[in-house]
């Protein structure tokens, strides 16, 4: 979530982002395991309560990574999560690289703060070879890229970062809703079914409500872009993407959930909402009836205030309720 931040020096309101703070000019680092921004000295260096001392990334002045590492000169946990991104000598793939970094970074955030297990794939950094997560960050200025998942490696098309190409992309496939972060929260969202929907009754839960994850996939992205969605998929599914496949109806459960959360989490701590946190609620259902659906529409009339596109284009059915219901399960 976009927490609210202050600085421990000045007492200054800060943003996410923030590597100094504008009134005092403390410089400044994300503490992963704080999840706070935290001073850091001339050095770069900050010491936790528990005596260690952290560095400020290495990746600063590259992608804009404000996160701290173990080491001096070293990456930080986020950006270790990136197996491949442009090369130096890449000027259109670097130029958008930051945005992409970014988007990762609130995803891991967002993770962290709902519980998902977030490891990486490299052995030396403590990560999992066979069951973790990585990132290729790719240019298709360079070479065909496509966004996908797998087996942990999720692969995400940079020229995503530039807003006038993505508009064009929304418009032609008729998407109400992309955005870089939404691309990440869609792929993490198969890699954590891959990870999480293990065991005969999650599997049997599963399918009750997305289908048989056995169903030809590429058969079914054919008929999807032959025929269309089912004339009824308004009734029972978060997108028209969603209707495509299992896998993707998964997917893009699994982003709304994100999205829901991290906006409502938002919107608490910038008192735009006076309820109790997400996670204090039994049900997602009672989370998405009793604040969400009011909190979009509040959302949506502002936007329309100023002139723009609803915040939230989305209708959740009933049974999109219940498939919300089982990823929120997930981390119990």
């Amino acid at each position: 979530m976009v927490r609210s931040y202050r600085c421990r020096v000045c007492d200054n309101p800060l943003h996410f982002e923030n590597s100094v703070c504008v009134s005092c000019g403390t410089a400044l680092g994300f503490s992963r395991a704080e999840r706070a921004i935290v001073p850091v000295d001339e050095q770069g260096r900050y010491v936790d309560p528990e005596g260690l001392v952290w560095h400020v990334c290495c990746n600063l002045n590259l992608s804009g990574c404000t996160w701290l590492a173990t080491t001096e000169g070293g990456q930080c946990s986020a950006c270790d999560l990136t197996r491949t991104r442009p090369a130096d000598d890449d000027e259109v793939g670097m130029a958008l690289y930051p945005a992409a970094e970014k988007a990762k970074r609130h995803l891991v955030a967002e993770l962290d703060g709902l519980g998902f297990r977030v490891v990486g794939k490299d052995p030396a950094q403590g990560g999992d070879p066979e069951e973790g997560l990585a990132f290729d960050l790719l240019s298709s200025g360079q070479e065909n890229v496509v966004i996908g998942h797998e087996d942990g490696l999720i692969t995400i098309d940079l020229a995503e970062s530039d807003a006038a190409y993505r508009e064009k992309v929304r418009a032609r496939l008729a998407e109400p809703y992309r955005t870089m972060l939404g691309h990440f929260r869609h792929e993490v969202g198969h890699y954590y079914e891959w990870q999480l929907v293990r065991g005969e009754e999650r599997m049997a839960r599963c399918r009750e409500l997305f289908g048989d994850e056995s169903a030809d996939y590429q058969a079914e992205i054919e008929r999807h872009y032959s025929e269309g969605p089912p004339a009824d998929w308004e009734q029972r599914f978060i997108s028209t993407y969603a209707t495509m496949h299992p896998f993707e109806d998964f997917a893009e459960t699994f982003a709304h959930y994100l999205h829901i959360c991290d906006t409502i989490e938002t919107a608490g701590e910038y008192g735009l909402t006076s309820v109790a946190p997400v996670s204090a609620f039994s049900s997602f259902r009672d989370v998405v009836s009793g604040i969400w659906v009011p909190l979009s529409i509040a959302l949506n009339m502002i936007n329309r205030s100023m002139g723009k596109d609803d915040l939230y284009p989305f209708v959740i059915p009933d049974p999109v309720l219940d498939k919300l219901d089982f990823v929120a399960s997930l981390t119990r």
